[in-house]
């Protein structure tokens, strides 16, 4: 990729020497480093969009299921759970006997 722009930034003495030491380190270039991190950074926001926007999507879709009427409420659900736990405890406390 052509390099066609310069990115200046202010930052504290103490962040650029321990960055610079790590970078030296590693024997790369701290541009190269620095675009490795803004590449992560992007990825990992376009990541978080995605998930918002499907979590946003599926809460939408439980909202208009539960207008239509076709929710249950939370004391359903929980009893129904309840029972299952209950049954699952039974055929364990079956297999250990």
């Amino acid at each position: 990729m052509p390099k066609e722009a310069v990115f200046t930034m202010k930052l504290e003495a103490e962040l650029r020497d321990a960055f610079m030491s790590e970078v030296e380190a590693t024997h790369r270039p701290a541009s190269q480093v620095v675009r490795e991190l803004m590449r992560e950074f992007i990825q990992r926001r376009r990541e978080e969009r995605e998930y918002d926007e499907f979590l946003r999507r599926k809460v939408e879709i439980a909202r208009s299921s539960m207008r239509a009427g076709r929710g249950r409420s939370n004391e359903v659900v929980e009893a129904e759970f309840a029972a299952q736990r209950a049954e699952l405890q039974r055929e364990a406390d079956e297999t250990d006997a």
